[in-house]
């Protein structure tokens, strides 16, 4: 089997919790360098741009970007331009435009782009879309809700206008959402509650309409104290779909299927299943970039009364 050599952008807390991890286990990649202003990992060639690795390590055929999405672009059309196999963590950047070229850029170059939904790679999520394909849906509820104080600790590019807030989770919810229903979903109004100090939300309700009217109502929360709630919830003509934990669990009817393997599933689970996809796109000389999610957050921006919340204070950045 062919092992491909790859760098890693950005050695933040999801690089070391579970980029670093997957590549480890990978059959397909050999992490072969980094690239990180505050350091990379120990035993592994570090550089301070991503020029400069490009220029350096003409060996290294892929890149996985996992920064901030405000500071993508620049560096996924420099490894473009060098000739270099792009993955992107989620979401795969601060705007729609700017991934759009990012994939014609890819295109007109025969370059594989992979923009990246971890959570389409949650253990329960393909038996949900299998069971669901050949059904009526009646409506969809999503809760999301965890606390930024335990996810994100410390992480103020999240609350910088690109960086989502509430929606950099909530995404994911929406990656599922768009994977297993088998009818499209639109925006018709939301309300978000903003921060004072912040620039992106904190907490919201969603509503969503499908082919024959309202169909989803969604409520998030970034302040969720306690264990976290990832949960889609799926009436139809047959039953109710349950998908908890993210993805990982799925129940029917309040029984959970004996094919469904999930109850020890680990994120770095879902991190294993898109290194698989990356190198099975590289195989194939394809690219994989489904903007339906980051849409629908841009549509819940678009559409979405802005309210005002209480200012935010990080007690991690207190400390410091």
């Amino acid at each position: 089997m062919t092992v491909t050599k790859i760098a890693l952008v950005g050695i933040g807390k999801i690089a070391r919790d579970q980029h670093v991890p997957a590549l480890a286990a990978s059959d397909a990649f050999e992490l072969a360098a980094t690239v990180s202003r505050s350091g990379g990992l120990e035993g592994v060639e570090n550089y301070g741009t991503i020029e400069a690795l490009l220029e350096a390590r003409p060996d290294i055929s892929a890149i996985s970007f996992c920064t901030p999405p405000q500071v993508r672009y620049d560096g996924a059309r420099a490894a473009l331009a060098a000739g270099r196999h792009v993955m992107l963590e989620k979401p795969p950047g601060a705007s729609l435009s700017e991934v759009h070229a990012l994939q014609a850029q890819a295109a007109a170059a025969n370059l594989s782009l992979y923009a990246t939904w971890h959570s389409r790679h949650a253990a329960s999520v393909p038996a949900a879309r299998a069971w669901l394909a050949d059904k009526t849906i009646k409506s969809v509820r999503i809760d999301w809700k965890e606390d930024v104080r335990v996810w994100h600790p410390g992480q103020q590019w999240i609350w910088q206008a690109g960086g989502l807030g509430i929606f950099d989770p909530v995404i994911n919810a929406l990656s599922i959402l768009t994977e297993i229903l088998p009818v499209p979903v639109y925006v018709t109004g939301a309300d978000l509650r903003f921060p004072s100090n912040c620039e992106t939300p904190i907490s919201g309700r969603i509503q969503m309409g499908g082919p024959d009217g309202p169909l989803v109502e969604s409520d998030v929360d970034f302040l969720f104290e306690g264990e976290p709630l990832w949960r889609h919830v799926v009436e139809t003509d047959a039953g109710t779909l349950t998908l908890n934990e993210g993805g990982a669990v799925l129940d029917i009817d309040g029984t959970t299927p004996a094919t469904n393997g999930a109850e020890e599933a680990k994120l770095h689970g879902e991190y294993d299943g898109l290194y698989a996809a990356f190198a099975n796109l590289l195989a194939t000389g394809s690219s994989e970039v489904d903007l339906r999610p980051m849409t629908l957050v841009a549509d819940i921006f678009t559409l979405g009364r802005r309210l005002e919340a209480p200012e935010f204070i990080d007690p991690t950045l207190q400390e410091n």
